[in-house]
């Protein structure tokens, strides 16, 4: 199940007995959440319809417990448990027993005025787990991930309109490349912005530039992205900056390397088939970084990359070693990688 047919089927009211959340995204794992809540619960009601659990140290006994006690002055209540271990194959270091039968037998006769909402922040549940089969079976689970290049241009232009405000071309992606792409920051700038921009207000990306200041590793991916399109002055630019910024030139050539090394990663994948999203769970990467990565591989051949990287390899050792300056060191490689 998606979170989109899910959210219908509340609307409809249909909600189900059990949910299990899961995955990285934790925005909009918290947003599905707020969604239930609003949905389900009453605002009056919320002060007693409302349990917060945590399994680490909560037995899964204690959650069933809690959802077959009739609620106190409220017709439903709406029960959130957090979880690390219980669906996973992580480790569980918590002094707490938990016999997932007590679940099980839940399950297959469920109170009607409680809802459980079990909320865990990782990407894989472990499928071998019995516990985990009868929730997928039931179509409660809903998976969080990452969205793709797209959708996440999407996501932002759709939380500019909900603000009240519109993006002109190209500010969609100028604020992704400024703020990253954590949802949580994305959803502050935006708003930030549209406060700016006031009420049917159009941001531009001059006023993304402005307003929307880079962190030194988006600074580093506009760095990389200024060499590949052959704009040295403007790569140089966000050197001299980021040396304002007292940033260390050791760690800025670590995340020169790490970009590069990137490109070379994605553009031997795609060359192989790989989709975007496969190759973005095949390296551990954001979609989004994915999809910049592929553009920036494009105005590179497979062999330049990898001299880029043993010479940064080696400019890494003569850094660290002193056997050159680390400000004059970097900007030399700046200078004749975009010669």
């Amino acid at each position: 199940m998606d979170a989109k047919t899910a959210a219908k089927a509340v609307k409809q009211g249909e909600a189900a007995s059990v949910y299990l959340l899961y995955g990285s995204e934790k925005y909009q794992m918290n947003e599905f959440a707020a969604f239930l809540e609003e949905q389900l619960i009453p605002k009056e009601e919320r002060d007693f319809a409302i349990v917060r659990l945590d399994l680490a140290d909560t037995s899964i006994q204690s959650v069933v417990e809690e959802a077959e006690t009739v609620p106190f002055m409220v017709p439903k209540k709406l029960i959130f448990v957090r979880d690390t271990s219980f669906f996973t194959a992580a480790k569980d270091n918590g002094k707490v027993e938990h016999r997932p039968e007590a679940l099980l037998d839940y399950m297959n006769n469920p109170a009607d005025y409680s809802v459980i909402v079990f909320m865990v922040q990782q990407d894989k549940l472990d499928e071998r787990k019995k516990v985990v089969k009868a929730v997928k079976k039931a179509g409660a689970a809903i998976s969080f991930t990452p969205l793709g290049g797209e959708e996440l241009l999407g996501w932002v232009d759709k939380q500019a309109r909900q603000q009240g405000c519109s993006l002109a071309e190209g500010a969609a992606d100028a604020i992704v490349r400024n703020a990253g792409m954590n949802l949580q920051s994305l959803s502050a700038e935006i708003e930030k912005l549209c406060l700016y921009a006031g009420k049917d207000g159009i941001i531009d990306v001059a006023t993304v530039n402005m307003l929307v200041a880079r962190s030194t590793e988006q600074n580093v991916f506009a760095l990389v992205e200024d060499i590949a399109n052959l704009r040295l002055d403007k790569a140089l630019a966000i050197f001299y900056e980021l040396l304002k910024q007292r940033e260390e030139p050791i760690k800025i050539a670590a995340l020169i390397t790490r970009q590069f090394r990137i490109i070379l990663q994605v553009k031997t994948l795609s060359s192989q088939g790989y989709t975007q999203q496969q190759i973005a769970s095949q390296i551990g990467l954001h979609p989004y970084a994915v999809k910049i990565a592929g553009e920036q591989a494009r105005k590179f051949e497979s062999a330049r990359l990898e001299r880029i990287l043993n010479r940064l390899a080696q400019l890494d050792y003569e850094m660290k070693t002193g056997a050159v300056d680390k400000v004059l060191g970097l900007e030399l490689f700046l200078l004749r990688l975009g010669a």
